[in-house]
């Protein structure tokens, strides 16, 4: 028998699918005298179990990462969020999602950026700078906001639609940013480059969301984590381009390797928060400008400030373990804001 969830064969009796893990629901003939009974214990053991449901653990979250996976799997993932392919409220699942195929994206980044490093280092090819630069800047920012798309138990936002809010939003981001800096030339600091980077990522990511129907806290966290893919890897990238033109080789992949093992728990885990925290707000009544001075929704957008703040704050002797230390803080939040989206979930489907 074929997994419904990753199509894997498995032996006809199978309680559960060897590869993924998902479990078959029994089905009975009608000849069965107790096939009623069991039906409903079936539909019982589906009901969402909200408190049990969605406790992290942390153990199972990457259970998926190393197992074997087929290309079949990967293009079902790439179809959803259309009009034909999203799932119903009452389809959506609101277990903690165990997503893999960043891992993957992850690996075919680093294997891209190895070929440009030997056709640069080795071959001394300067064609290959611009991918080099590229690869290096987009890798760990990419691979995050795979992981917040398989993340994203609703299903409803086509991956085009997260390209294009990784371009656009990130080039939008970036300038709306140049237009605070303008304004605080005179008084540019970590705290004043804190707030100006976050609003600028904030006004962003209201703009995708306002208008549109990705009002769960999921969706906030995807569509945030979109727009801060694109302003880490754009602002990543011409870091690397400086480092370049000083003449400084080693400067250059020293900023591409430190840049991107800090993205994670930089721009794309900050956006991504202060768009879970903005959808959590909204919710599914239209858009008003009292929706930000939430209380829900300023404490994060201040702790994000705060955090953005204390990680540009030159301390001697704290790098890189501050902005470890930060990252930890940041995921904890973004950890317990995909616990509280997939609640949500789970009282929506109750609501059906």
């Amino acid at each position: 028998m074929k997994c419904p969830q990753c199509v894997y064969t498995n032996p006809d009796g199978a309680k559960f699918c060897l590869s993924c893990g998902e479990k078959f629901i029994k089905t009975h003939t009608p000849t069965d005298d107790n096939s009623f009974f069991y039906e409903f214990a079936d539909y019982v053991n589906m009901v969402p179990k909200i408190e049990r449901s969605i406790e992290p653990k942390f153990q199972n979250i990457f259970s998926r990462v190393f197992k074997d996976h087929s290309e079949l799997e990967a293009e079902r993932l790439f179809i959803v969020g259309t009009a034909l392919t999203t799932p119903k409220i009452s389809e959506v699942k609101d277990t903690w999602p165990k997503p893999w195929l960043f891992a993957r994206v992850f690996i075919i980044s680093l294997l891209a950026f190895a070929g440009f490093y030997v056709g640069v280092s080795y071959f001394s090819n300067v064609n290959f700078i611009p991918g080099l630069i590229l690869v290096g800047a987009f890798a760990a920012p990419f691979t995050t906001l795979i992981f917040f798309w398989e993340m994203n138990a609703p299903q409803n936002i086509a991956f085009y639609r997260v390209i294009f809010i990784v371009m656009i939003g990130g080039i939008l981001s970036m300038l709306v940013a140049l237009v605070f800096f303008d304004i605080l030339k005179n008084n540019i600091n970590p705290i004043t480059i804190g707030i100006a980077e976050e609003l600028a990522k904030a006004i962003t990511v209201i703009t995708f969301v306002r208008y549109r129907k990705y009002r769960y806290i999921l969706n906030g966290l995807l569509i945030g984590a979109a727009v801060g893919a694109g302003f880490a890897a754009f602002e990543t990238a011409g870091y690397a381009l400086r480092a370049l033109l000083s003449g400084d080789g080693a400067n250059l992949y020293n900023t591409i390797l430190w840049r991107g093992i800090f993205a994670p728990g930089g721009h794309v885990a900050w956006a991504a928060l202060t768009g879970a925290a903005f959808c959590r707000v909204q919710g599914d009544q239209p858009f008003n400008l009292n929706l930000l001075i939430r209380f829900k929704f300023l404490r994060v957008f201040l702790l994000v400030v705060v955090i953005h703040a204390l990680w540009d704050t030159p301390i001697p002797g704290m790098f890189p373990f501050g902005q470890l230390l930060l990252t930890a803080a940041s995921w904890i939040v973004v950890l317990l804001l995909i616990r509280a989206g997939l609640k949500e979930i789970a009282e929506r489907k109750l609501m059906v």
